[in-house]
């Protein structure tokens, strides 16, 4: 467990990425706007399993399935830590189905902000916050200047 007073390391190892994704994820379920919180977390543990320093263990029904349908979310294991992502489609052809997901089973706790979690996942991965935001402010919204409604005669042409 991580205090509050030690000083965190950036440090790329499989205990700091999993602590960082933990937080991340805990404060993207509260977010305004949680894109790009989620966004980390999944090109994090990506990684992490394209590395071999985390592990698919198999698929688990959805607690909160899109439009009340049955859905599937892969759990991975990184460190002490067991995450949820969408599966990609060789995830069901190659992962075991598990069920419905053990309640009884929590993620120790971890005290890092989330500035110092981000911080390292966005080192790790390469990717900053405001490219997202970037690519909103370049497609300005159009808006046409506004001219005076034009009256014309029953029977005048408007051409």
């Amino acid at each position: 467990m991580e205090d509050r007073n030690c000083s965190f390391s950036y440090e790329p190892t499989i205990e700091n990425l999993s602590k960082a994704i933990f937080v991340v994820n805990k404060h993207a379920k509260t977010a305004s706007n949680p894109k790009f919180l989620y966004l980390l977390k999944k090109k994090a543990l990506l990684k992490l399993v394209s590395e071999g320093k985390a592990q698919k263990k198999g698929l688990h029904f959805s607690q909160n399935p899109k439009y009340s349908q049955q859905q599937s979310d892969v759990l991975v294991c990184a460190g002490k830590y067991y995450f949820h992502m969408p599966p990609s489609k060789e995830d069901f052809e190659q992962l075991p189905h598990l069920g419905t997901l053990n309640s009884t089973y929590r993620n120790p706790k971890t005290h890092l902000s989330l500035t110092k979690a981000k911080t390292l996942l966005q080192s790790y991965v390469g990717i900053k916050e405001n490219q997202n935001q970037e690519k909103k402010q370049t497609a300005p919204k159009k808006q046409h200047a506004y001219s005076k409604p034009v009256f014309k005669r029953l029977g005048e042409s408007y051409f």
